[in-house]
């Protein structure tokens, strides 16, 4: 016999397949279910907004988010006035510099008594079971992983099978805080979405939102946290940890929020143009009438045809109404047959088309934008404009730091220059029929005109 035999193609499969079929999860386990605060008018943040928001009845304020150090900055000022809750929905929490200082401002939250309810979709949590614990066992914070891989079996062997629903992955990037303010977009929570990573410069975006929008992200994060596939940390990792174990991770914990690159980042951050803003009570909003779209859950579970639970039938409006222009920022680009004929016609009707996305040199994901090289030529011939960012490109931060390279990550559509979506959805198939994603559309025409003047 050929030893070689015994590795066949088949062999390897079969031992894939068997493996997935072992692959069970934790069932019989208590999750209580729970809900946003409704009465919170009279937090801090509550009164802060309480004048602007009656000159305004009805309508939604919005501010953007653009520099990373100011994405952070949005997020760390807002823990800190926290009063009742913070409610944090993220596709990844890297394990590094900023997603360590992220946590500890929902630690320090927690400390002082307000419920923090920690929402991550398990694709970057491998090996992370015991720090997720750590954080679950905290008296005022739960922490709940999406989707979760079985522990009894390889990441690999279920992704390359694609047993269950592992590749159907929760995209919603959201963060929210006594249910008075919101921030909505394209960021995850790590080095390169904060400018904090000198080899990687990414371009992204979210909204800060006030008002009537805030209560509808919020109903998205409760859908999500109740549902059947959001499991307790501590109910993956089976056994809650012991005090040695949570010692030793808070000790290597506050080693690096402690150290010098820390302290350089919060210094930078602590000079951003949001923290001066902040110092000078100078933030200002843009107000207008806004709709919270987003998947449901339960799109995961359920076959690709059922668009009932998609967020793309509740944007389709949109376009179809479109007059004159449409503007498309989006990181990961891929529209198929269906998306390049759909922007024909938005042509063929005398809407302009311009779309920007990231070259072959500036995108971290090759194979998408390998799924766009091909529409390229068809899409130009149509009439649509076509714009890739260079890997050159630089923000304000990393304007004297050579090695980084620039790379596109908002996924944000403007239409005639007067609506806005801002949100988690690429137009690529994967994000529009597989992963789950939300956004804010709003209405500003100065808002929007600044995003058209950026792009």
């Amino acid at each position: 016999m050929n030893p070689r035999g015994l590795f066949s193609r088949a062999t390897i499969v079969a031992v894939f397949l068997i493996t997935a079929g072992c692959a069970t999860l934790p069932e019989g386990f208590e999750r209580l279910e729970t809900h946003a605060f409704v009465d919170t008018e009279d937090t801090r943040l509550g009164r802060a907004f309480r004048d602007e928001a009656a000159d305004h009845p009805g309508k939604s304020g919005f501010h953007l988010l653009a520099g990373g150090l100011d994405a952070f900055v949005a997020r760390a000022a807002l823990a800190r006035v926290a009063q009742c809750s913070i409610d944090a929905q993220y596709y990844l929490l890297h394990d590094d510099l900023t997603g360590k200082l992220f946590i500890r401002e929902l630690v320090d939250a927690a400390d002082r008594g307000v419920r923090v309810r920690l929402l991550v979709d398990d694709m970057d949590l491998a090996g992370r079971d015991l720090g997720a614990a750590v954080l679950d066992s905290h008296p005022n914070m739960e922490v709940r992983l999406f989707n979760p891989f079985s522990r009894k079996t390889f990441r690999t062997f279920q992704l390359l099978t694609g047993s269950g629903s592992v590749r159907r992955r929760m995209h919603n990037k959201s963060f929210t805080v006594d249910n008075q303010v919101t921030i909505v977009g394209g960021r995850n929570i790590g080095n390169e979405y904060f400018e904090a990573n000198p080899d990687l410069a990414y371009s992204d975006l979210d909204v800060l939102g006030i008002g009537p929008v805030v209560r509808k992200v919020s109903e998205s994060f409760d859908s999500y946290w109740n549902s059947e596939l959001a499991y307790p940390a501590a109910v993956l990792r089976g056994e809650p940890p012991t005090t040695e174990q949570i010692e030793k991770v808070q000790g290597r914990f506050a080693e690096v929020v402690t150290g010098e690159e820390a302290t350089a980042f919060l210094s930078a951050a602590k000079d951003s143009a949001l923290a001066q803003k902040i110092r000078q009570g100078e933030v200002d909003y843009h107000w207008g009438e806004a709709e919270v779209l987003y998947d449901l859950p339960e799109k995961v579970l359920q076959g690709y045809e059922q668009t009932e639970y998609h967020l793309s039938p509740q944007l389709r409006p949109y376009f179809d109404e479109l007059e004159n222009e449409v503007i498309i920022f989006s990181a990961y680009f891929a529209p198929g047959k269906e998306g390049a004929a759909f922007l024909k016609q938005l042509g063929d009707r005398g809407v302009t088309v311009r779309i920007l996305t990231n070259s072959l040199a500036s995108t971290d994901v090759p194979i998408v934008h390998a799924g766009y090289a091909k529409y390229r030529k068809d899409l130009m011939r149509s009439g649509v404009e076509l714009y890739e960012l260079k890997k050159d490109a630089r923000t304000e931060r990393h304007e004297d730091i050579n090695s980084a390279q620039a790379s596109l990550h908002v996924k944000s559509f403007i239409f005639d220059r007067e609506m806005i979506f801002i949100g988690s959805l690429n137009l690529d198939p994967r994000e529009v029929v597989h992963n789950t994603e939300i956004g804010i559309m709003f209405e500003s025409e100065p808002l929007a005109q600044e995003m058209v003047n950026w792009f």
